[in-house]
């Protein structure tokens, strides 16, 4: 199992529901921590939270919409000298629910696109060559597990752009010390997704932070957080490295 103290992890959308779990989660086994969010300011509790777990942390923002400030971004984490050693993609917009579906209007894709899928498959253009270079990293990007559910068009396509985009990647990785998987959170109760959801987000940790401690070195997984709910670290790494890939 990988040790994770004293790594850098990046984690976007930070600032509430799983990514907030997900730095708790890190902060307690060691792990550096740089929070994104929109806003400096909605990482404030977050900051101090994993800062008194002992570790470093700062905050960065951008709108994930706006590439450039995406590459703002990364360019304010280059100039402080971090390299971030693990890379959690977990920010994205559901746009809306449209009953209507076929009158889903073309914003619905473009923006859930943009958000959902370019921006972290721009983060990962930026930050994967330097985890190789150095010989160690672990991307984990956040998928859904939706289905069927034209009402959710934009979402669903831009999360399954996200999977391909994986696993593609994934394949020029396999066998080395970088590796990248997807993890499903579930239908947790965030402001994503709403108050009516089945799951609490505590239930998506270990699963969401399962693919950072993996060290087998396959890339393209598919980790189901759900599955992995009220197990220790050491068996939900158990058991993410028998998932058939």
């Amino acid at each position: 199992m990988t040790n994770v103290k004293g790594k850098w992890a990046l984690i976007t959308g930070a600032s509430r529901g799983v990514g907030y779990h997900i730095a708790l989660f890190m902060a307690e086994h060691g792990c550096n921590l740089i929070l994104h969010s929109r806003s400096i300011s909605h990482t404030e509790k977050v900051i101090e939270e994993v800062k008194a777990r002992g570790v470093k942390a700062y905050a960065v923002q951008a709108e994930l919409s706006d590439i450039n400030a995406v590459n703002r971004m990364l360019d304010e984490i280059e100039e402080k000298g971090t390299h971030v050693d693990i890379l959690f993609n977990n920010a994205a917009v559901q746009i809306a629910y449209r009953q209507e579906y076929f009158k889903t209007p073309v914003e619905d894709f473009t923006q859930s696109f943009i958000i959902n899928t370019i921006a972290p498959a721009m983060i990962c253009y930026r930050l994967i060559p330097k985890m190789v270079q150095k010989g160690f990293g672990r991307v984990i990007n956040t998928t859904s597990g939706i289905k069927d559910e034209p009402e959710q068009a934009g979402y669903s396509a831009s999360k399954a752009a996200l999977d391909k985009f994986t696993k593609d990647l994934g394949s020029r990785l396999e066998g080395s010390n970088v590796m990248i998987n997807l993890a499903d959170p579930g239908w947790c109760r965030t402001d994503l997704g709403g108050p009516h959801a089945p799951n609490s987000v505590e239930s998506s940790i270990p699963g969401m932070c399962v693919g950072a401690f993996l060290d087998d070195k396959k890339s393209g997984r598919w980790i189901s957080a759900q599955d992995f709910t009220g197990m220790t670290l050491e068996e939900a790494v158990k058991k993410a490295q028998s998932i058939e890939l």
